[in-house]
């Protein structure tokens, strides 16, 4: 086995996200259905990892141990380029998002129930199957599974639950480009404004379309700085309340205070180019991804998960169909709407990371959603949490399920 350092770590995942560019560049199903560069390049690494593993028995060791970091920079960065003007301009598109999610949270644990009926697996599985990794992404997957190992005595449930949740971010990231882009060309929507260059993580506000500041590195220093300071505060308060009655993730603590920095550092003299934020956000994004990716484990996958892919593919189908009928009608049929569809897909298969490299293939492309990159990460940062738990602890106290 070969172990990488992280130097050569972010150096191997730097050139596979160049490769995944090019790919979406020159083929032209990946750039017509938008599939976001991480997801392509990563998967790629993972598929040659895996036959190389196959063929000679070599393995080679990547170090991730900066991914909880990159993450949390992407959501301080989402709340540093957050204006709350249009998060009020964007009420009605958020009440009728969460509309849409609640019955599709019930729905998504019935069909993962019903299958695992069919396949004759333990009730529990089908949950594995459902929210709990899906919705729920790796960190609600990894304490159920604990749970259901230790109470429920499921083998190799861990093992499951995380596969479940990395291909559930795969497959949210492989269907939400292609069901966006078919709203797109069938109801001839137009984005207000141009196309989006860097893949900028949150769109451009206003008052920084206005100030035409260069940038140098000053406004490199300062937005990585302000950045930093959501980490470490944000990951500081999770820790003093980690322990209260309704505990929040550490990335919400640390979007929560970028949007405060964002909205009243203007009146106190403090501003940020939010161009260079978004670049922050995009890269942290495109890293976390990138070795997420190339980690994928397809040899224990190939074992263990063979009657969970049927779940998962089942899950994926019925996400698309979904996201383009009934999230895509109820927030008004519009080209906003199609780009949270394609969010849609992306955090209700995997992590709301993946729903904003969904949003930020589509608007790379098409033109600028400003309301999608408020509206979105609200409620897959924060909301979608809290209602997931009140329907999974429903499903886990039916007495057929089983549970605790």
């Amino acid at each position: 086995m070969l172990s990488l350092s992280i130097e050569q770590s972010l150096l191997a995942c730097c050139l596979v996200l160049v490769v995944g560019r090019l790919l979406t560049n020159k083929v032209g199903v990946l750039s017509r259905y938008s599939i976001p560069d991480p997801i392509v390049g990563g998967l790629l690494f993972a598929i040659v990892a895996f036959f190389i593993t196959d063929w000679s028995g070599f393995q080679l060791a990547l170090d991730t141990s900066i991914k909880p970091t990159l993450l949390l920079l992407f959501f301080s960065c989402i709340g540093l380029t957050a204006n709350l003007k249009l998060l009020a301009a964007g009420g009605p598109r958020l009440a009728a998002f969460l509309l849409a999610l609640v019955p599709f949270l019930i729905l998504q644990n019935v069909i993962g129930l019903g299958i695992a009926w069919l396949l004759d697996m333990h009730p529990l599985m089908g949950l594995i199957g459902g929210t709990i990794t899906l919705v729920g992404g790796h960190g609600t997957g990894a304490a159920y599974a604990t749970r259901f190992a230790e109470v429920n005595n499921i083998q190799d449930v861990m093992v499951l639950a995380m596969t479940a949740a990395t291909f559930g971010l795969v497959l949210g990231g492989v269907i939400g480009g292609p069901v966006a882009e078919r709203l797109i060309r069938k109801h001839a929507l137009k984005a207000k404004g141009g196309p989006v260059s860097a893949g900028g993580a949150v769109q451009v506000n206003e008052e920084s379309s206005k100030e035409g500041a260069a940038v140098d590195y000053v406004a490199v220093i300062t937005s990585l700085g302000a950045a930093l300071v959501c980490v470490v505060f944000g990951t500081m308060i999770a820790k003093w309340v980690e322990h209260a009655p309704v505990s929040l993730p550490n990335f919400l603590w640390c979007l929560a205070i970028g949007v405060v920095i964002r909205n009243i550092g203007p009146k106190l003299g403090v501003r940020l180019h939010d161009r260079v934020t978004e670049i922050i956000g995009s890269f942290s994004l495109a890293v976390f991804l990138g070795l997420t990716m190339m980690t994928l484990d397809l040899a224990s996958v190939s074992r263990l998960a063979g009657p969970l892919l049927i779940i998962l593919a089942a899950q994926a189908l019925f996400a698309a169909v979904y996201a383009s009928w009934v999230v895509f009608r109820l927030l008004k049929k519009d080209y906003e709407a199609a780009v949270m569809s394609a969010a849609f897909c992306g955090f209700s298969m995997g992590a709301t990371a993946t729903a904003i490299a969904n949003m930020q293939a589509l608007t790379r492309r098409h033109g600028a959603a400003p309301e999608s990159f408020i509206v979105v990460p609200v409620t897959g940062a924060f909301l979608v949490d809290i209602i997931n738990v009140i329907v999974l602890t429903s499903m886990i106290a039916l007495p057929f399920v089983g549970g605790f």
